[in-house]
């Protein structure tokens, strides 16, 4: 190994060792979050209908309608009521803040009109994770409206430290927690339409760049996605990455890696890459060739997989893994591609 990616490593499994409220949760099937009975005599056999329903059926199962409540307080904080009903009502409430593009910024890039970006963050992420991110979207005359996943932050239900819901051993819950998402950023979207921007992008990180891509394919108003770590399906991610080793311990005694893949397709974007639900989709994935947590060679294989597929997505491989990505000169390269990227495809 290299001595470079030895110290990438090395960092990675450090940055991963601070957080140290990670718990091994009980495994549950969930099937309440489903439409399910608890008492159902063979759930791994409903869940795996359900998905393949899900799956077949994506585009219903993936609609909404706009919200009928946004509020966009003097904080630029915007609100609403997400489109499903979760358990915690905490969690059913929408946040979002909205940043304005830049007007007048030297040297001079004038604002995009009608151009906007919903930024999707990683999981876990704090309420002012990715504010320079979206500062520098601005700044580069674009809007950027950040909105908080499902369970995170000012969304998290009382008593708990994590955003377990959204990606956990609760089997149910985890597809209720993602779909949750995917709708409510489309509801971001459509408030964004509302006030005149017709030009839509879509930024993701880690969870967020899954979300974000199921939403880029379902949503025909979206043009350009942008992508911070890319990966296959879900549960390839959660079997095999460094960060989520505590959500397979639990659920390694209950399910293989291959039906947990079928458990979870739905909001994997796998699926719908082989569906071709990708092509003609104008987008740019960027990724660490040491990342520990998206592994690298799943990254390739959802690569090859949407170019056999009838995409074309631009790619940026870096030196770096999933943390240090947002080390210098990493985060200065990535960022830089990245919104000159959506810049010229949103313009």
């Amino acid at each position: 190994m290299h001595f470079f990616e030895r110290n990438i490593r090395r960092y990675e499994h450090r940055r991963w060792t601070t957080d140290d409220n990670r718990r091994v949760q009980p495994f549950h099937w969930g099937l309440e979050h489903m439409g399910g009975s608890p008492e159902e005599p063979d759930p791994a056999g409903f869940v795996r209908a359900y998905a393949r329903n899900a799956i077949e059926n994506s585009r219903d199962w993936y609609a909404t309608t706009p919200a009928t409540d946004y509020h966009l307080d003097d904080e630029n904080v915007l609100t609403f009521t997400s489109a499903i009903e979760s358990p915690w009502p905490e969690n059913n409430t929408v946040y979002a803040r909205l940043w304005p593009a830049c007007r007048s910024w030297k040297p001079p890039i004038k604002a995009a009109e009608g151009t906007a970006v919903l930024v999707l963050p990683n999981w876990n992420a704090k309420w002012h994770g990715q504010d320079g991110l979206c500062e520098w979207i601005a700044r580069f005359g674009i809007t950027a409206l950040k909105m908080s996943l499902p369970y995170h932050n000012r969304r998290m239900p009382s008593g708990y430290e994590r955003a377990d819901q959204l990606c956990g051993p609760n089997i149910g819950l985890t597809l209720q927690a993602n779909r949750q998402a995917v709708l409510d950023a489309r509801r971001c979207l459509r408030w964004l339409h509302r006030l005149g921007y017709t030009k839509l992008g879509i930024l993701g990180t880690s969870i967020g760049s899954s979300i974000g891509y199921i939403t880029l394919v379902h949503d025909a108003a979206v043009r350009a996605g942008g992508f911070f770590h890319v990966s296959t399906y879900y549960a390839d991610v959660v079997s095999q990455g460094m960060t989520t080793n505590h959500v397979w311990e639990s659920l390694r005694e209950h399910a293989t890696v291959d039906e947990l893949r079928e458990y979870w397709a739905p909001i994997s974007p796998m699926p719908y890459v082989e569906r071709g639900m990708g092509a003609g989709r104008n987008c740019f994935m960027v990724y660490g060739k040491y990342d520990p947590t998206m592994l690298p060679e799943l990254t390739r294989q959802m690569l090859d997989s949407l170019r056999c597929n009838g995409a074309a997505p631009r790619t940026l491989g870096l030196h770096c893994g999933h943390y240090s990505l947002e080390l210098a000169p990493f985060s200065y390269i990535a960022g830089y591609r990245m919104l000159a990227f959506l810049r010229g495809a949103l313009s």
